[in-house]
This record gives structure tokens, C-alpha cells and sequence, in this order.
């Protein structure tokens, strides 16, 4: 299975899993071409354990919604871990007036983006990755 979801200290609800690994390999092999093996592990956790995660490895202190790190060792796999809190995705989903499960899978399609190479601090690159997310949204909910 190319990605893989773990609940460190919480419970994220998430659902169709292996709908979602296939999807998550599709769109890593659509981005990265000359790839092999996408292998992804999703770990959903607190604000707590993510904010800890964040000031040790980042030295952020502030709350996230999902920490991505690039573990790939060549061009040929791409390989990471994404962190991301539930909580913190429950509370954006109230803040912008979606469901949690449209919340939670904007961001677990974000994590996998950016190890595809999207980036978002800039403006024009922020807006670049939400248009992506929304097209992710689109298509693996199209059923």
C-alpha cells in the first residue's frame, strides 16, 4: 500500500483508506514521473504532539495543521511522513465553514503536494496550491 495512516494520540475519523492510498499513489506518480515507489505515511496526532514536533524539528512555536518531510534518499521514490493534528484540522473546518472530512482530506492532499513540489509561502504559489487541493477534492470525491 503506497501510503499508510497511523493515529498517534487521537482519533482523525478517517475513512475509505485504500480508495485513498490508490489516489495518493495516482497523483504521486502523475507529478513525479520518473518516479518508482511513492511510499507516504500519514501520522495524525494533537495540537500538543504536533506543536512539539514543530518546535524540535523546525524550531516553530506556534500551532500547524501538518508538518511534511521529505524522507526520499533518490529521484527514483519519493518517500515521506506527514504529520497532521486533527484537532487543529477540526477547528480550521469550523473556521472555514467546511466539513471535517472536506478539511481533513484538503490537507493530507496538501501534504502529498508538497512532496510533489508544490509550494505555498508565497502569494502566487499559495494560491497555485489551493487551486490543486480544490482539484484533488474534486476528483476523489467526484464518486
Amino acid at each position: 500500500m503506497p501510503a499508510r495512516f497511523y493515529e498517534q494520540d487521537i482519533q482523525a475519523r478517517l475513512k475509505g483508506k485504500r480508495k485513498l492510498s490508490a489516489f495518493l499513489d495516482d497523483l504521486a506518480h502523475k507529478h513525479l514521473r520518473n518516479i518508482k515507489k511513492a511510499r507516504l505515511t500519514y501520522i495524525f496526532c494533537s495540537d500538543e504532539y504536533l506543536l512539539g514536533m514543530n518546535r524540535q524539528f523546525l524550531d516553530h512555536d506556534t500551532l500547524t495543521d501538518i508538518i511534511t518531510f521529505d524522507m526520499s534518499e533518490n529521484k527514483d521514490e519519493l518517500l515521506g511522513e506527514i504529520y497532521i493534528s486533527a484537532e487543529r484540522v477540526r477547528e480550521n473546518a469550523i473556521k472555514f465553514g467546511v466539513t471535517y472530512n472536506d478539511e481533513l482530506h484538503r490537507v493530507i492532499f496538501h501534504g502529498a503536494l508538497h512532496l510533489c513540489g508544490f509550494a505555498d509561502k508565497k502569494e502566487a504559489d499559495k494560491q497555485q496550491m489551493r487551486k490543486m487541493e480544490d482539484k484533488c477534492l474534486g476528483a476523489y470525491f467526484k464518486d
